[in-house]
């Protein structure tokens, strides 16, 4: 999305959130963007760090490494990051970075050299009091704590709430792996619930790490997995796929089309199969006006970012579909990261029934907020929990007296 729609966006919210020209020129404005251009084997990257808004509490947001960072996609991202927290209710603002490489034609040695040179580019405006960061696209736990290395080096001292989704071994938090998958699940849960659904049949696109996590957690709920996919394809059968062999197929085989015992079908076609519960978890703008009047589902649960077009977002709230946005169905991730955080300041390691109990009490006062907001007013989830988030927001700036 670029920083222009999030413009429109605002300005099309603007009279539900009861926002004047001085709120609007404050959510529309980042307090900081930080760039570099960093140098590794003689070539030359741009990178960026984007501090929207601290209003909350510091600024947090994941860094990506990825050819087609920009400053206008960092600027977009760090403020989608502080309506999510604000959703999430954890007390951190927003913020995103990224460089634009493409990781994948760089040696190890190279990928661990690029990652302490953002550090030392940025070291002075990050901090576990200031902005924390944390993994994003092509970023990983390893690359996390080198960042981690090279700033406790720059500061002279440990400093692990610096940066959060590390590996266990550097002040990580159990849980972190499965973190996104399972708060969507929290929030599904309570939504079946508010509705009344008897029938759990769910179709995943996607099956990468949010996807297959997501598909293990709701069969061991009991819920039946009638369609998955991946890049290479989909598969389908109306009486539920075996979760358990699609993932080691998967795992062994690089794709679930090579599942023996289901019928393969295309990637769109996995979004109009016969199912009460949809789940996008790959790609965005996968949901659009041409094919959401043929979805079935009666609950989407956007793990993806993004794979609800606004035009399509009509179209199911018009046909009663309730759409658990990204904002709030993909929040466990940023939510068990802050718990990561408190865990490192306070010099404590939660173990992993403590840090579920933690997540889903979050996710269930997160879900309950927004139902009620929801109760009481005609438009759809996504523009509610949007509403909501900006309110809040806004909010924290007035008592500040900024506003």
């Amino acid at each position: 999305m670029t920083f222009e729609k999030v413009n429109s966006f605002l300005r099309k919210v603007a009279p539900l959130a009861g926002l004047g020209e001085k709120e609007l020129d404050i959510l529309s404005t980042p307090q900081n963007i930080l760039k570099a251009e960093m140098e590794v084997s003689g070539k030359k990257y741009p990178a960026f760090r984007v501090q929207f808004n601290n209003a909350r509490g510091p600024y947090k947001g994941g860094i990506r490494f990825h050819p087609e960072v920009d400053e206008d996609e960092v600027k977009s991202l760090a403020f989608w990051m502080t309506l999510k927290t604000a959703v999430a209710d954890i007390p951190l603002g927003g913020g995103k970075g990224g460089v634009r490489v493409n990781p994948k034609e760089l040696s190890k040695e190279e990928i661990e050299e690029l990652s302490r040179a953002y550090v030392r580019a940025f070291y002075k405006d990050l901090g576990p009091d200031k902005d924390i960061p944390a993994p994003d696209v092509y970023t990983t736990p390893q690359i996390m704590a080198w960042m981690l290395d090279e700033y406790e080096k720059l500061v002279g001292e440990k400093a692990p709430g610096f940066i959060t989704g590390k590996p266990l071994e550097v002040g990580g938090s159990k849980v972190r792996d499965i973190s996104t998958a399972l708060g969507g699940v929290y929030i599904l849960e309570e939504a079946v619930k508010k509705l009344g659904l008897e029938d759990k049949k769910v179709s995943i696109q996607g099956f990468g790490n949010a996807g297959m996590n997501a598909a293990k957690l709701l069969a061991e709920y009991g819920y039946t997995i009638v369609a998955v996919s991946d890049s290479k394809g989909a598969i389908y059968d109306s009486e539920g796929l075996d979760v358990g062999e699609v993932i080691k197929i998967k795992t062994e085989t690089g794709s679930v089309v090579n599942y023996g015992n289901a019928e393969r079908i295309s990637n769109s076609d996995l979004l109009k199969v016969d199912c009460s519960i949809l789940i996008p978890s790959a790609l965005s703008g996968v949901i659009t006006k041409d094919n959401a009047a043929e979805i079935k589902a009666r609950i989407v649960l956007e793990l993806a970012n993004g794979p609800t077009t606004s035009e399509a977002d009509e179209i199911l709230h018009d046909r009663d579909v309730l759409v658990l946005p990204d904002i709030l169905a993909n929040a466990g991730g940023v939510t068990v990261s802050y718990f990561e955080w408190v865990q490192n300041l306070e010099n404590e390691s939660w173990e992993s029934d403590v840090v579920k109990k933690k997540l889903k009490d979050k996710m269930i006062d997160a879900f309950e907020q927004l139902w009620d907001e929801y109760q009481k007013h005609g438009y759809d989830f996504r523009t509610v929990s949007y509403v909501h988030a900006i309110k809040k927001v806004v909010e924290a700036e007035r008592k500040r007296g900024r506003l």
